[in-house]
């Protein structure tokens, strides 16, 4: 079972939304997909799900396409959260389940188990409008995943919450990708996404502008940090060829450089200079990676 995108562009008025974008996400995978606001992240999640025919090219989930006889094999998260905040939690669930073509004895099983994991047990009968944001969002999570998907689309799935709530979800998560669910999210928390995905892409303004295993992209993109402890300013290598930064730290400090070659000189240069602590090269952060990729771009 694999999702296949191959080629897809969305075009609205004489804008392109989405520019050629291609990729397999196989069973069982972790998949990110990075962007700023407006990058087209939402429109290619819309595509996938069928709720938005591509401009050109095709999206497939086992060689078909999702249409709404095929909606029970897919969960979806919307960044915008869309439960109706008249209806109590179970009459929610009761009635977004039907749709999946689940049994009341069986939904309302499911979302016991999920209200306990979540510990929020006392809100089966309460009304939406009476949650909190966070806890409104578990239930949302809930009404994506209740129905055991086969591929769950999550936009944005950790906005707006608590580390406490943030990490609960993120267990949750894990445990499905565990379970054989595939899994495409999007997230502007690059510290959840190193953490939970081995491939990924990242967009511009609709268009890849980086695509791979998380691992290869952080070992050809050049760019490293170095902290430093030492007894003595290291503000002179702001001098020195190739270095891009130096941050000083409360024992030292930070330093950016372009390449491994300028790693080499900074270790030369500092241990004939003095007594040093610690010299440690650091990989570059998915944060840095997305900076330097997608800087600038303006919120659409």
């Amino acid at each position: 079972m694999t999702l296949e995108i191959r080629g897809i562009k969305k075009k609205f008025d004489n804008t392109y939304a989405v520019n050629d974008i291609s990729l397999t996400v196989g069973k069982g995978e972790m998949f990110g997909m990075l962007g700023a606001n407006g990058a087209g992240k939402t429109t290619t999640f819309r595509m996938i799900l069928g709720l938005l025919d591509p401009t050109e090219g095709d999206v497939t989930w086992e060689g078909k396409r999702i249409t709404y006889k095929r909606t029970h094999l897919v969960g979806y998260l919307p960044e915008e959260r869309g439960l109706f905040p008249k209806l109590t939690v179970k009459e929610q669930l009761l009635y977004l389940m039907s749709l999946k073509g689940m049994k009341k004895k069986e939904i309302i099983k499911e979302l016991r188990l999920w209200l306990e994991r979540f510990q929020v047990q006392e809100y089966e009968n309460r009304k939406i409008e009476e949650l909190s944001k966070g806890n409104q969002q578990k239930i949302q999570f809930i009404s994506a995943v209740l129905h055991k998907p086969e591929l769950l689309i999550l936009d944005e799935p950790f906005s707006g919450l608590d580390p406490v709530n943030s990490e609960m979800l993120k267990e949750a998560v894990l445990d499905l990708h565990g379970e054989g669910t595939t899994i495409v999210f999007s997230s502007h928390q690059m510290s959840n996404v190193e953490e939970l995905c081995e491939d990924l892409i990242m967009l511009k303004r609709g268009k890849p502008v980086l695509q791979g295993r998380l691992k290869d992209i952080k070992r050809s993109f050049g760019l490293k940090s170095i902290s430093i402890h030492a007894d003595y300013d290291l503000g002179f290598l702001k001098s020195l060829p190739g270095i891009l930064s130096v941050k000083k730290t409360t024992d030292g400090a930070k330093v950016k450089v372009a390449n491994e070659e300028v790693e080499k000189d900074v270790f030369r240069v500092i241990f004939e200079k003095g007594f040093v602590r610690k010299f440690e090269i650091e990989e570059p952060s998915l944060h840095d990676i997305f900076i330097s990729k997608v800087g600038g771009d303006k919120d659409e």
